[in-house]
C-alpha cells in the first residue's frame, strides 16, 4: 500500500489552489480527480467574474474570503500570466422602487471594505448609453478571467512544488485510522489503496458523497445538499456594454447578468433553476425569461439575438427560499478528525476566493499537527 502524506480530493480550482498552497508548504501532495481532466466542473461553467466583495454578509467566510482572495488571485494572475481584465461593473436598478435592494447591497460592500459608488441614471447612460436604470452602484474592482488559465498556472505551479495530479482516480473508500487515513481508489486501471496522513475533500458537487464514503466521519458532519442549475445565453452580435451589468441580487443568486470574456464576446446568465441531479443542457424555451430579465436594462436588446450557450451547478447548502448560506470549511475542531478538511457549499466566490480558501485549509491542517 502506497502512502502519500496529503490527498487532495477534487482538482476544480479551489481543489487546486488548495494543492498549490500544501505543496509549497513542503507536503507531499496527490490530487485525485474522478473525470479524465481537471476543472470539467462548476469550475469550468461559471461567469468567471473577479467578484469585489460586494454582495456578502459581513462576518461571513465568503465576505472575508471575497476580499482577501480577490487581492492574492489578482497578484497570483500577475506573476503567472493568466489573462484578466478589470472591467468595473454597474449593480443597477431599473426603477425608483428597487433602490432599497442597492441600498442593501451598499450596506454589506461597506461592511467589508469594498470600494462602490452611487451614480444616477442620466450618469448610468453616459457611461453605458444602451443601459436603462434610474440607480447604479458601480463597482471599480470587479473583473473577469480566464478561468482554465488560472486552474493551468496553479496546477503547473503545484506540480513545480512537488505534486501530482491523478485523472480517472475516484475515491470510492476511506477510513479514518490513528495514523491517518486508509483509502480506496477506482482507477482506469483497476483499483488503488493508499495510505494518507491529511485529506481534504474538494470535490465540489461530490463533496457530500465523498464525505459519506469516510468510514469514522459521523453523518451530522455531512450537510445536504441542493442542487441550481443554472444557465447562460450568449450574445449574437456586437455587444454595446463595456462594463458587466448585475441586477439586484435575489435569494438563490445574482440575478441575469451580463458579463463579457476576455475575448469580447457577450453572455447573460445565470439563472436560477432548482434542480436534483447535475445535467448541463440549455433549454431554448428558458429564453422568454431572460429576455424579460434582461430588457429590464436592455430595453433594446433585439429579439433573435440570445443563443443557448452552457450550463454549470451550483452546490448549495439550503433549499429554495431558505436564508443564503456560508462556505464550510470543516477542520478537526469541527468533526474530530485529524487531518481531514471538508469543504462544502463553495459556490460564487469560489474562484475569486480560491487561493485564500486554500490558505484556510493548510491554516487548519497546521493547526491540527
Amino acid at each position: 500500500m502506497d502512502t502519500v502524506q496529503c490527498l487532495v480530493v477534487g482538482a476544480g480550482v479551489v481543489g487546486l489552489a488548495v494543492a498549490r498552497e500544501l505543496a509549497r508548504s513542503g507536503r507531499e501532495v496527490v490530487v485525485l480527480e474522478r473525470e479524465n481532466a481537471f476543472g470539467t466542473g462548476t469550475s469550468s461553467r461559471n461567469s468567471e467574474v473577479i467578484h469585489a466583495g460586494i454582495y456578502y454578509e459581513p462576518g461571513t467566510l465568503k465576505a472575508s474570503l471575497c476580499v482577501e482572495g480577490r487581492h492574492e488571485l489578482l497578484e497570483f494572475c500577475r506573476g503567472h500570466g493568466v489573462g484578466h481584465r478589470i472591467t468595473g461593473k454597474l449593480i443597477v436598478a431599473p426603477t425608483d422602487a428597487e433602490r432599497p435592494g442597492l441600498e442593501k447591497v451598499e450596506r454589506r460592500a461597506r461592511a467589508a471594505g469594498v470600494e462602490l459608488r452611487w451614480i444616477g441614471g442620466h450618469e448610468a447612460r453616459t457611461l453605458e448609453p444602451a443601459l436603462r436604470c434610474a440607480h447604479a452602484l458601480s463597482s471599480p474592482e470587479t473583473g473577469i478571467i480566464d478561468s482554465h488559465g488560472l486552474m493551468l498556472a496553479l496546477l503547473g505551479d503545484a506540480e513545480d512544488h512537488g505534486a501530482m495530479l491523478a485523472l480517472q482516480s475516484e475515491v470510492t473508500r476511506a477510513e479514518a485510522r490513528p495514523d491517518g487515513f486508509r483509502v480506496e481508489v477506482a482507477t482506469s486501471s483497476g483499483a488503488v489503496r493508499l495510505r494518507c496522513r491529511e485529506l481534504v475533500n474538494a470535490a465540489g458537487l461530490g463533496a457530500q458523497r465523498l464525505a459519506a464514503r469516510i468510514e469514522g466521519l459521523a453523518s451530522r458532519h455531512v450537510p445536504p445538499l441542493h442542487l441550481v442549475k443554472g444557465n447562460y445565453f450568449s450574445l449574437a452580435g456586437r455587444c454595446p456594454f463595456g462594463r458587466l451589468i448585475y441586477p439586484i441580487p435575489n435569494e438563490a443568486g445574482l440575478g441575469v447578468h451580463l458579463t463579457i470574456d476576455l475575448a469580447g464576446q457577450a453572455r447573460f446568465g445565470p439563472d436560477v433553476e432548482w434542480s436534483w441531479r447535475s445535467e448541463y443542457d440549455v433549454d431554448p424555451r428558458r429564453t422568454d425569461g431572460f429576455y424579460a430579465e434582461i430588457r429590464e436594462y436592455w430595453p433594446d436588446l433585439p429579439g433573435g439575438a440570445l443563443r443557448p450557450a452552457y450550463a454549470g451547478m451550483r452546490p448549495k447548502l439550503v433549499g429554495p427560499g431558505e436564508q443564503a448560506a456560508d462556505f464550510r470549511i470543516d477542520g478537526p475542531s469541527r468533526h474530530g478528525l485529524a487531518g481531514l478538511v471538508g469543504l462544502f457549499g463553495i459556490e460564487s466566490p469560489g474562484l475569486t476566493a480560491s487561493i485564500a480558501i486554500a490558505g484556510r485549509v493548510r491554516a487548519l491542517l497546521d493547526e491540527a499537527r
